[in-house]
């Protein structure tokens, strides 16, 4: 990693606390996307930005307890003035900010370009599988939620997410990881861009959902 990338790396890791979206939870991303970015036409300098700068804002949305602050956006604007200072085009910048951006599931603003595509998939791809099962989890406990809950799926979409299956959780505390998977994760791999992607989210989400059958088992007394 060449000094301007480290330099943003070092800035984005003093934003985050939150150990689901941590520094960790960037360089896989960051990896990921290089990964996928092998023999393909795309801007590399485009591609890391985002890719390191995609959650700078996380901390500051998980904190605001009006539900408010979209992570996205915000960390679209707080990425400007850091690239800005490290000489990046303002062309790049733009998009960079638009890569930031559509990199969010629970949003209507699609990536357009092949760098905001790749950034997407790596960003989804990291909440399935082994590493989606332990960072959920971690999610779990940080916010006082449940590690199950049996619930009707149609209700819970109405009553804790406004009414859209893409809806912001509006009580965490009702939220676990198999209703996770039911409103979001299983609809993943039908999302994603890259056909690596395609191909390794379909493997990750299997494992994931594995895992769900079994604890629910367990749950019941079965296993």
């Amino acid at each position: 990693m060449d000094e301007k990338f480290q330099k943003i790396k070092e800035v984005v890791e003093k934003e985050l606390s939150c150990s689901a979206h941590s520094m960790d939870h960037v360089m896989r991303v960051y990896n990921l996307s290089l990964h996928f970015a092998k023999n393909e036409d795309v801007d590399s300098d485009v591609l890391k930005a985002s890719a390191l700068l995609h959650d700078i804002a996380r901390v500051k949305e998980d904190n605001d307890s009006t539900g408010n602050t979209d992570h996205a956006i915000l960390s679209s604007k707080m990425a400007e003035p850091i690239l800005r200072e490290l000489g990046f085009s303002e062309e790049k910048i733009k998009h960079i900010q638009d890569c930031i951006i559509s990199h969010r599931y629970r949003t209507g603003n699609k990536p357009k370009t092949k760098e905001a595509q790749i950034l997407f998939d790596a960003d989804k791809l990291d909440v399935v599988g082994a590493i989606g099962i332990a960072r959920s989890f971690v999610w779990v406990g940080r916010n006082n939620a449940k590690i199950y809950a049996d619930v009707n799926i149609d209700e819970y979409i109405k009553d804790n997410l406004g009414g859209k299956i893409n809806g912001r959780i509006q009580d965490k505390t009702k939220h676990s990881p198999q209703i996770e998977f039911e409103t979001k994760l299983k609809f993943l791999t039908d999302k994603l861009y890259t056909d690596k992607a395609k191909t390794i989210g379909k493997e990750r989400s299997g494992f994931y959902k594995s895992f769900l059958d079994r604890l629910e088992k367990e749950i019941n007394g079965e296993l």
